[in-house]
């Protein structure tokens, strides 16, 4: 049975990824000491709540320091809604024009806010349909087209690699549903939430083995 840590930050609802990840047939386990991940296979980094403060979190406590060292090891990760976000360059996320709060960068992405849209609320909260942006991936195994997944967001991760993107919706613009860059992934919306088709994506993120 694949170990997985989820990290525990101070933001996130980490026992219903635990939960969900043990239905996917893994043995998960909270950790919130950096020592504790070097003893796990595989790394999830969940999250609900604000950028800034996350990010603030996880260089006050060394979590984010050795969360990217078990990157640099090649271990895979996933991060789910904030912790996707957390993985890209910057976001706008309460942030003065032009000066975007810094992220972990392990992907070439911006998380941006939805645009006020006539007749779309923000946040985007709720189940919505995904595309496949890319051809096969290990992580898209038996996911089909046009799924529906839970979401709850008010912004969105902006790729500048369309190669990144493996699912994307639209709501008022174009998003990323889920990346993957090298060991990396990441999914917007919450797959503990989205029944079946969230427990495929985790059944295929414990099974992958990225290049």
């Amino acid at each position: 049975m694949t170990r997985v840590a989820i990290v525990d930050y101070g933001m996130g609802n980490l026992r219903s990824v635990a939960n969900a990840l043990r239905v996917a047939g893994a043995e998960p386990v909270i950790v919130g000491e950096p020592v504790g991940l070097t003893a796990f296979e595989r790394i999830v980094l969940p999250g609900v709540g604000a950028f800034q403060q996350a990010m603030q979190h996880l260089d006050a406590s060394g979590m984010g320091a050795a969360v990217d060292g078990a990157r640099q090891a090649g271990k895979p990760i996933l991060g789910i809604c904030l912790g996707m976000q957390l993985m890209c360059r910057a976001s706008e996320e309460d942030a003065p024009a032009g000066a975007p709060h810094a992220g972990l960068g392990w992907i070439d992405a911006q998380v941006r806010r939805f645009p006020v849209r006539p007749g779309l609320k923000v946040p985007h909260m709720g189940w919505d349909d995904v595309r496949r942006s890319a051809g096969e991936h290990p992580l898209l195994d038996g996911v089909a087209d046009g799924s529906d997944y839970y979401f709850v967001h008010s912004y969105y991760v902006d790729c500048a690699h369309p190669a990144d993107v493996l699912l994307s919706g639209d709501y008022g613009v174009p998003y990323c549903a889920v990346f993957a860059h090298g060991n990396v992934a990441g999914a917007q919306f919450h797959p503990e939430k989205s029944q079946q088709a969230g427990l495929r994506l985790l059944k295929n993120f414990l099974a992958w083995t990225p290049c």
